[in-house]
């Protein structure tokens, strides 16, 4: 993986460094969110790591403007704030998963890789449809009574397996495995990516999708 790292601390910068180097990955650095953002908007990456909490621009802020520049690399979030709305904050300003400091090295390359393995275009799949909401798998293109409609890679890939399975309802654990594999993050971190996905197709629509079944799991289907 080709790897921009966006973080002000020297010691973890290092420390990052240090372990992407030596499994292979190629890596460069930004120790501010100006240069931060010149290296995302001038270079090619499969992924980067952006700090939360940076001097000049705050990494909430760089997320947000590299999405409206149309720049859809994916982003891993560092943070120290692990509270719910801190993390939706993240998500809503375009960033596609989050890690909450301290972490372990081994579930940020995980996380890394999962991500570029997600926003690899998948060829040959069919449409989903379900109501007025359209899923075309090849284009990754979502519409919704004709209104375009713009996910993160983990929202939008919740949405596939909802759709995909409709109208049956999937239980949590079977979601997070599909997802992250064998090690899910945090509790939370199902709830925030749904948080994100039900604003961005339920919200402007008068007919709800998305249902949650208290203790069992999510469905997402037309009435």
């Amino acid at each position: 993986m080709h790897i921009l790292l966006i973080e002000d601390n020297h010691d973890l910068a290092l420390n990052l460094f240090d372990y992407f180097e030596a499994k292979g990955h190629s890596m460069d650095l930004a120790a501010d969110g100006i240069s931060g953002l010149h290296f995302a908007a001038s270079n090619s990456y499969d992924v980067i790591i952006l700090d939360v909490m940076l001097p000049g621009i705050d990494g909430i802020t760089l997320c947000r403007r590299l999405r409206e520049a149309e720049r859809h690399t994916p982003v891993l979030m560092l943070t120290a704030r692990d509270s719910l709305d801190d993390k939706i904050a993240g998500l809503e300003a375009g960033a596609d998963d989050y890690v909450v400091k301290p972490f372990a090295l081994r579930e940020v390359e995980a996380r890394l890789r999962a991500l570029v393995r997600r926003t690899q275009v998948r060829e040959g799949q069919s449409q989903l449809q379900v109501g007025d909401l359209i899923f075309d798998c090849a284009t990754l293109k979502v519409t919704r009574d004709e209104r375009n409609i713009e996910l993160p890679p983990i929202p939008l890939k919740i949405l596939e397996l909802l759709m995909r399975h409709s109208p049956r309802v999937l239980p949590r654990d079977e979601l997070e495995r599909a997802i992250w594999g064998e090690s899910p993050p945090d509790s939370d971190a199902l709830r925030a990516h749904l948080h994100i996905l039900r604003n961005a197709v339920d919200k402007q629509s008068k007919i709800p999708l998305i249902k949650t079944l208290r203790g069992i799991g999510y469905q997402i289907a037309a009435d």
